[in-house]
């Protein structure tokens, strides 16, 4: 059988034109038809072991390997690319890749990229990309991202990124984004955000997250937020926030339901079984709205309604309702009554 295809391979080369250089063998032509080889410029179905030194491939492309040395992995290929065991080797690589071991370009990925083990570009990954373990790309990963264990980039995730266990950016994450674990940016978080453990942002988070653990961002936190322990951020909180333990922010605003919940400027409702707090005094630390907790602690200003056990506030422009409530600004004999308690 092996010498019948040698005898077709030898008649081919004398029937048809043919180019046969370091580059490899080209059938009927250097630059097009069928090529054995690493045909650097060439368009047609092309097998080669060793990707290096590439132009442009456009076609089928059956590779085995990629250059050890980076800067031999050059050009762009665009097509049907099958890699056995890998569909590397070039800067660029555009259209329908699978590689046994996994996909990658030293530069761009766009169109359809499936590896077993992963799916990786130096620079922008575009399109669908699912890697058995792990999806990656230096610069941005846009569209639907599908790890293993893990999609991430060090510029920004946007679609739909799907993580066994983490999906994260150096940068922004924006769209749907599912992991086990944890989802997180360095910069902002935007979308529909589940994770099994925590869900954040090293600035602002916005949208609808979910965290099993947490949720938090370094400055805002924007959206409806649940986790079974802690919502929070540092800076601002606002929205629907719903944590078994705890929530808080310089600033609130919205509805808070956690067993404890505090900040500096609150305003909306505030639901907190336990303890509830505005943490400094004077004009600037408030509470606007309603207050429900078995210790209502205001140390600043009420404007509203406080409902507890036990209510504290510096200054009230509104009611206490609770078994005790003080008033600290209030004249002597009138900073603490029983069941009610307002401004005097």
């Amino acid at each position: 059988m092996m010498k019948k295809y040698v005898i077709i391979l030898i008649l081919g080369g004398i029937i048809f034109p043919s180019e046969i250089s370091a580059q490899g063998l080209n059938i009927p032509a250097k630059h097009w038809g069928l090529s054995f080889g690493n045909s650097t410029q060439f368009s047609g179905f092309r097998i080669n072991v060793i990707e290096k030194d590439i132009q442009t491939i456009n076609g089928i492309n059956i590779s085995v390997w990629q250059n050890k040395t980076s800067e031999r992995q050059t050009g762009t290929f665009n097509g049907f690319g099958v890699g056995l065991p890998l569909a590397a080797g070039t800067a660029n690589r555009n259209g329908l890749s699978f590689g046994l071991f996994g996909v990658g370009a030293t530069h761009n990925l766009n169109g359809i990229n499936l590896g077993i083990l992963g799916v990786g570009a130096g620079n922008h990954a575009t399109g669908i990309n699912i890697g058995g373990l792990g999806v990656g790309s230096g610069g941005n990963l846009t569209g639907l991202n599908i790890g293993g264990l893990g999609v991430g980039s060090g510029g920004n995730v946007s679609g739909i990124n799907i993580g066994g266990l983490g999906v994260g950016s150096g940068q922004d994450v924006k769209g749907l984004s599912l992991a086990l674990l944890g989802v997180g940016a360095g910069r902002d978080l935007v979308g529909i955000n589940l994770a099994g453990l925590g869900v954040g942002s090293g600035t602002n988070v916005t949208g609808f997250n979910i965290g099993g653990l947490a949720v938090g961002a370094g400055e805002k936190l924007r959206g409806v937020n649940l986790s079974v322990l802690a919502v929070g951020a540092g800076q601002t909180l606002s929205g629907l926030s719903l944590a078994g333990l705890a929530t808080g922010s310089q600033v609130v605003q919205g509805v808070q339901i956690s067993l404890v919940s505090g900040g500096v400027q609150v305003t909306g409702m505030t639901i907190a079984p336990a303890y509830f707090t505005v943490r400094a005094e004077g004009e600037d630390a408030f509470m606007r709205g309603l207050a429900i907790s078995a210790f209502n602690h205001i140390q600043g200003n009420q404007y509203g309604v406080a409902i507890g056990v036990f209510n504290f506030a510096y200054q009230v422009r509104g009611v206490q309702l609770g078994i005790l409530n003080h008033v600290k600004s209030n004249p002597r004999g009138l900073r603490w009554l029983p069941i009610f308690n307002t401004r005097f």
